[in-house]
């Protein structure tokens, strides 16, 4: 695991000192090593850095960049199965000097070129300049498990893990895009392939991207989609078979995950997930795993008892953390720096604090994002079939043009209840469309898109996400697994994932992903909802393998978000934050909201509105965010 990070300058300007502060504005993924390399060529500069964190041969022989022929990478990652990639290698006339993954990527690319992806098990984020060739490839694993950045400007291919090492580059122009300011704030994250900089993206998951030096040329292309794996046949194996199948699929993927010269612990929530997790890899150790989990003093949040029953029933070397406000007020001030965009998933701050707690013990630590999409977990994808199934599209566009001509504050009773304009909106646009996926875009948002441009005061573009996926939709095996595909595509990569790597990352561990193997995404996309979702019973497929491990009376009980208990805090501990950050001379100071609508909502939700606190926090972030890296730099 690592941190990388580059420059391809075409006007010839950048040094190795500015590669060097670019790759170590990243130390804390990589404190183990440092590598800067600068390259001329006729026509650019190339830089490539590396900080490393010591995972797979913990000698020097991993040290990067590598080199082999006319090849040079840098990688941030873990290949888990590169023992049988290298026997394979070495078949083929290839010999090691490390056992380090780095050696086997850039051999196998070597042999295989873009088609070493295709025998990788793992996460993955690497960079090869090809000298004979003239070109740079820059490739991102299948799931999206490491990011990678670039900006691509007046001449100029930055490229990094995280955005930070892009402020340390003097050309960097650092341009907010409104636009994905919106996204933000509808979504509480900004989807792929946006970032909050004009000219400045996110790789997407499962591509390549190639870079000409010879005429600029910037090219991606795709190697792997999950809708390519949800437009595989359904299978026609019994129950049983698909359960058994799917369990061995996740036995190989979690004992994959567990290769490391270093210690290895789990993160436990008590939940379907990560259990799946802690109880089989347990149930296959010789010794007691390490897990960790994060509790709360208000009760309603907390789940750090069942965690604990858990833990104690499958024998586990068990930690916990019960934190309060104070705990999140001194993490708050942090999150714009692990963070370096504006990301508001509140449940960052008990991630954040697991992560902190592993890092006393463990370099790898296990999480279990993932269950919800491949397993149907979450309620709105329920919702989302009901709200467009349950009327015929006719009477649905007929409720909607209704609505659109009533004024939901004017809807007695109604108008009174938690957040009913946005839900009344939210409805409204779903039967206009009267598409299960255009529900699940509807219903993932905190923030609807007309609320959001009021907030930020007037009319912008709106972005095509993967929300607004329509033909490629078409040849989808199920109308579930088409919601399953959108989600996997949207909240999973640039929110889930974004969350658990900054969170890792910033205390110097490795997270991993067990469930995101792409093999057992690939089998349960052919699995059939009324298997998936049984007698109404989400997860129906992974609760009977967890229950083989764990009684069902510790297991069932209503599903809890993994998140803080901010509802509580604003009002009492982080009210002087919230005042401060969203005053109107702060907003006005920032430039980009309209403090007039902003204030409105915040003292509707201080004088006990029904008010979403998502929104306020959405904003607060933005504006914490603000204060980092736009007025500090």
């Amino acid at each position: 695991m690592c941190g990388i990070a580059g420059f391809i300058d075409f006007s010839k300007k950048a040094s190795l000192p500015v590669l060097k502060d670019m790759t170590d504005a990243l130390l804390h993924r990589g404190p183990d090593d440092g590598g800067y390399e600068v390259y001329e060529h006729p026509n650019a500069v190339i830089g490539l850095g590396q900080r490393r964190l010591s995972i797979l041969d913990l000698s020097s022989g991993g040290h990067q960049p590598m080199h082999y022929k006319q090849y040079t990478m840098i990688f941030n990652g873990e290949v888990y199965n590169f023992k049988e990639i290298r026997h394979e290698l070495e078949q083929n006339g290839y010999h090691f000097t490390s056992t380090s993954d780095t050696e086997v990527l850039i051999k196998g690319y070597d042999c295989w070129k873009e088609k070493i992806v295709d025998r990788c098990i793992g996460m993955f984020a690497f960079v090869i300049y090809d000298k004979e060739e003239q070109q740079v490839i820059f490739c991102r694993d299948r799931a999206g498990v490491k990011p990678l950045y670039y900006y691509w400007h007046n001449n100029v291919l930055l490229f990094a893990s995280e955005l930070k090492s892009f402020s340390r580059f003097p050309a960097f122009e650092k341009k907010i895009d409104v636009n994905a300011v919106s996204l933000f704030l509808q979504y509480s994250y900004i989807p792929a392939p946006y970032t909050v900089f004009e000219h400045t993206h996110k790789l997407k998951p499962g591509h390549y991207m190639h870079l000409s030096l010879t005429n600029k040329a910037l090219t991606t292309s795709e190697y792997w989609s999950v809708l390519d794996a949800y437009r595989q046949p359904l299978t026609d194996m019994y129950e049983g078979d698909i359960i058994r199948h799917t369990k061995e699929l996740m036995e190989s993927a979690y004992r994959y995950r567990m290769v490391a010269d270093v210690p290895v612990g789990v993160f436990l929530s008590g939940g379907y997930d990560s259990s799946s997790v802690a109880a089989i890899l347990q149930a296959s150790s010789g010794s007691r795993l390490k897990t960790f989990t994060i509790g709360y003093k208000e009760a309603a949040f907390d789940e750090s008892k069942e965690a604990r029953r858990i833990a104690q029933h499958l024998g586990t070397d068990h930690t916990e953390w019960i934190v309060g406000p104070s705990d999140a007020k001194n993490i708050l001030e942090h999150l714009p720096e692990i963070y370096d965009e504006p990301f508001a998933d509140n449940s960052t701050v008990p991630t954040t604090l697991v992560s902190k707690l592993a890092a006393q013990q463990v370099k790898v630590v296990l999480s279990a994002d993932g269950g919800d999409e491949l397993f149907a977990g979450y309620n709105k994808f329920n919702q989302s079939l009901q709200y467009t199934e349950r009327f015929p599209k006719s009477i649905q566009g007929m409720v909607s043009k209704v609505m659109n001509m009533v004024d939901p504050a004017s809807i007695p009773y109604f108008n009174k209840q938690y957040n009913f304009a946005s839900r009344y909106e939210k409805m409204k646009l779903i039967w206009k469309s009267g598409k299960s996926q255009q529900a699940l875009k509807y219903i993932s948002q905190y923030i609807t898109e007309s609320e959001a441009a009021s907030y930020l005061g007037g009319a912008h573009s709106t972005y095509k996400t993967n929300f607004d996926m329509n033909g490629e939709l078409n040849s989808i095996n199920d109308p579930l697994n088409r919601l399953l595909s959108v989600d996997y595509k949207t909240f999973l990569v640039d929110n889930n994932l974004v969350k658990v790597d900054r969170a890792t990352m910033s205390v110097s561990i490795e997270g991993r992903e067990p469930m995101l193997d792409h093999r057992l995404v690939e089998f349960l996309a052919k699995v059939p909802a009324h298997i998936k979702v049984k007698n109404k019973i989400n997860k129906y497929i992974l609760k009977e393998i967890v229950h083989q491990y764990i009684p069902k009376t510790l297991m069932d009980r209503p599903k809890r978000p993994f998140i803080a208990p901010l509802t509580h805090w604003f009002k009492d501990e982080l009210k002087e934050q919230m005042e401060y950050y969203l005053s109107p001379a702060k907003l006005k100071q920032t430039g980009i909201f309209d403090p007039s609508h902003i204030e409105t909502l915040k003292q509707n939700y201080f004088n006990g509105g029904k008010v979403s606190h998502q929104k306020l926090w959405n904003i607060l972030v933005f504006q914490l965010w603000y204060s980092r890296w736009m007025e500090q730099l």
